[in-house]
């Protein structure tokens, strides 16, 4: 359990907070919470239970695009649905949003091992949400040869569950970046020239 988590007395209600206080005007379903934070559904209906005890969430009705299976088909409806949503005016705000993010819940060697199974990566640069710099073009870049999007994709949901925020991201081949890095594609070289995390660098550019 992390530092947070232990304080906290659950990892659970940490991810919950951090996905609330990052998305505070988004309001959610249950299941929402759920499969964002990776947290099963027994347990946040435990946390979210005692959220709206102290004030810190409240249900909201909101019209919510919903998949629908009619027979073998499949469509989108619009529906009503009871969801969540931070109370704005929550007296601990300050103190806890500086609490809650006064730590990154990943270390350096947590990440890379997320990303171990994506492929050959030679280069993955942290930066937005990793960095606190909202300005940034991507929260993640990857580069590297044979990645696997599907394995890549799960990578960035995990991240994702911990932080609270789904995370901007792009992924080049090798040869595709280098060619970027040659013709000074603005994009590349505003992810290199501006402040970012090298957390993999087997390019040393």
């Amino acid at each position: 359990m992390d530092t947070l988590g232990a304080l906290f007395g659950s990892t659970a209600r940490v991810k919950i907070l951090r996905l609330f206080l990052s998305n505070s005007l988004e309001i959610f379903s249950v299941d929402d919470v759920a499969q964002k934070s990776k947290v099963k559904g027994v347990e946040v209906r435990k946390e979210i239970s005692l959220l709206k005890k102290i004030g810190f969430l409240s249900e909201k009705t909101c019209i919510k695009e919903v998949l629908v299976k009619k027979g073998t088909k499949e469509m989108i409806v619009k529906k009503r649905v009871t969801g969540l949503q931070f109370k704005q005016d929550f007296s601990l705000l300050a103190p806890l949003k500086n609490l809650i993010f006064s730590e990154m819940p990943l270390n350096r060697n947590e990440i890379i091992k997320r990303f171990r199974s994506v492929g050959k990566i030679k280069l993955l640069i942290l930066a937005g949400v990793f960095i606190d710099e909202p300005d940034s073009r991507v929260d993640v870049l990857v580069v590297g040869d044979g990645v696997k999007k599907r394995a890549l994709e799960s990578a960035l949901r995990s991240l994702e569950s911990e932080i609270g925020k789904e995370l901007s991201y792009s992924a080049l081949e090798t040869a595709d970046f280098l060619y970027r890095v040659s013709v000074y594609d603005k994009f590349v070289h505003d992810v290199l020239d501006f402040k970012h995390d090298r957390v993999v660098d087997k390019l040393r550019i």
